[in-house]
């Protein structure tokens, strides 16, 4: 509302405070470039999120929305701080000062979400700051151009208005004197004059001129409504967010880092021990049988990352430190120069439901880090390895399971390309047998060797357990649950895992029947998962069907059904069809 009591349209005051936000999210993600992409406000917000989410929620985020956590989660944060700039911009139509103040509340909000970042510096304050600073301004612009002016500018122009009115009266009022005090009768042309003389009152300012009728003052031309001007305003106040949001990305690094992927390429030596070749019988090849080797673009995420780091291999280093006889710093061409390994591995993660697809199998390429650890001389004391990614990510590794001889790396490169960004480039571990919680850092930076009395990894506190050996498990890939099924002859297929055991013998049951052996495929070694298929004669009407996996060390999957937190998720997975 402006000095004149002219309130601006609710739904122009909203739109106001959304372009208002808009900006403040581009200058703020263009800011974030320059210094760090997970300084940007919606992404500390969210980090901050999802380090306070229950340890429940995030497991129903997780099942509900699968690898999409992420951007329904940002999604969600952005139509909730759109909601929150339309209403500041319609308290902003009482006072602009009100909608400035919420704007640097929620600018000192995204601040604080930087701050407590694990890697966050002062500087990190910087781009909500800054967003908060242009939504300002901008929130600002827009109300000054939709009613013409700000309210100084009224006011100025009001006391002006009134001065000049004063003056008007004035003179008419002298003007009525000098009349009374005239001799009578006066002649035909002296009233014609009178008269003109009457009529000529000082021009109103444009302030003044229109509104509750002539000569009231009652109106503001200058400050009434202008829809052009403000809607002219927020097209200039998008494109300057969209403009802004597009160079913070392309300052944030993600091309750089394809090229420097693109340079790793070229100089990625060959395996110095590399793995044998994968039996011809490994892949069943049963049309909607999950494949034994995983390709990178379908292999499962799940992090705690909202941005995936981009990380320069360049200036990329390993610190190895802590309970240690001589600590250790590796830069990625010094790791590139010792032996590397190929080692064919199943991840899992603890999030993974029974039959659930957070699983996945690859071919790795790198340095074992028992070699490593030897080198930095880990002291007895130490049985916990903390391992710290990029992003200040932590997991505590027990130091016995990557010393007692299995193919834990240091790894760079996946199913024979470089690791992709999303899975840890330029370096990552990959420890077999540990669920990836645990082991499983991506963008790793530093490894300190500690106890578990002392430290904890990052998911510990919030309700899992501090170790995480994967459990014996098995899925049904086909047929889906609900299928229906051509009465008589149906393959069942699917996989099971027990890595660093192996899986021995995978089992069928149909309708609470006796258990059935499916035929099960070759693998390399016993850190992958296992195909397995068998074929039923189902009559007609619905079945259930269950599977459970025998692992090597003679361990039969239980039926007790439990949840995945605090150390991985238990019982058969079963399925229901309908033969016709």
């Amino acid at each position: 509302m402006n000095a004149a009591g002219i309130r601006m349209p609710a739904w122009a005051a909203a739109l106001s405070g959304l372009v208002a936000g808009a900006v403040a999210l581009g200058v703020a993600q263009i800011v974030a470039g320059l210094i760090d992409p997970g300084a940007a406000p919606v992404v500390a917000v969210g980090g901050a999120m999802v380090d306070a989410t229950p340890a429940g929620l995030k497991e129903w985020a997780i099942r509900t929305f699968g690898s999409n956590d992420k951007p329904v989660l940002l999604g969600g944060i952005v139509v909730v701080l759109a909601l929150i700039a339309a209403g500041l911009g319609l308290l902003a139509r009482r006072r602009t000062a009100y909608g400035t103040l919420g704007l640097a509340l929620f600018g000192l909000v995204g601040a604080a979400a930087a701050l407590s970042r694990p890697d966050a510096g002062v500087v990190h304050v910087l781009p909500s700051i800054a967003g908060a600073a242009a939504a300002a301004w901008t929130l600002s612009r827009l109300m000054r151009r939709a009613m013409g002016g700000d309210e100084e500018e009224y006011v100025a122009a009001s006391r002006a208005a009134s001065r000049a009115t004063g003056r008007a009266a004035d003179q008419a009022t002298g003007a009525t004197v000098l009349a009374a005090h005239a001799p009578a009768g006066p002649s035909s042309g002296e009233r014609t004059r009178a008269a003109t003389v009457g009529e000529e009152r000082p021009a109103l300012p444009p302030v003044m001129r229109a509104g509750g009728g002539p000569g009231t003052g009652s109106g503001s031309a200058l400050y009434t409504f202008d829809r052009r001007r403000l809607l002219t305003g927020a097209a200039a106040g998008v494109a300057v967010a969209g403009v802004a949001g597009l160079g913070g990305r392309l300052l944030s690094g993600s091309k750089d880092a394809e090229l420097a992927r693109r340079g790793v390429a070229k100089m990625l030596p060959r395996a110095a021990r590399p793995a044998a070749p994968i039996p011809a019988g490994a892949d069943l090849r049963i049309p909607g049988l999950t494949p034994f080797v995983t390709p990178n673009a379908e292999f499962y995420r799940v992090d705690t990352a909202l941005v995936v780091p981009s990380v320069d291999p360049a200036r990329w280093t390993l610190k190895i430190h802590g309970l240690v006889d001589r600590p250790v710093e590796l830069t990625f061409a010094d790791l590139l120069k010792r032996p590397l390994t190929e080692a064919d591995v199943t991840l899992t993660c603890v999030s993974n439901e029974v039959g659930g697809p957070y699983a996945g199998n690859a071919r790795w390429l790198g340095a074992r880090l028992a070699d490593v650890l030897r080198e930095a001389g880990v002291r007895r004391e130490a049985d916990m390895l903390l391992s710290v990614s990029d992003d200040g990510w932590t997991c505590g590794t027990p130091v016995d399971v990557v010393m007692d001889g299995r193919d834990a790396l240091l790894a760079v490169a996946m199913n024979g390309e470089v690791l992709p960004e999303a899975h840890g480039f330029p370096v990552r571990q990959v420890v077999p047998g540990l669920y990836g919680y645990v082991s499983a850092t991506k963008w790793v930076t530093e490894i300190r060797a500690t106890r578990f009395d002392q430290e904890e990894g990052y998911w510990t506190p919030r309700g899992w357990a501090p170790r995480g050996p994967i459990k014996t498990q098995s899925r049904i890939d086909l047929p889906h649950d609900g299928d229906k099924v051509t009465t008589g002859r149906t393959t069942v297929a699917g996989v099971a895992w027990a890595q660093h055991r192996g899986v021995d013998a995978v089992e069928v049951g149909v309708d609470g029947g006796a258990w059935r052996q499916a035929r099960l495929a070759d693998v390399p070694g016993l850190d992958t998962w296992r195909q397995w298929s068998l074929d039923l004669d189902l009559t007609p009407g619905r079945h259930t069907i269950s599977v459970r996996a025998t692992d090597a060390t003679g361990y039969t999957q239980t039926a007790d059904e439990l949840p995945p937190a605090p150390d991985g998720a238990t019982g058969y997975h079963t399925i229901t069809v309908t033969a016709r």
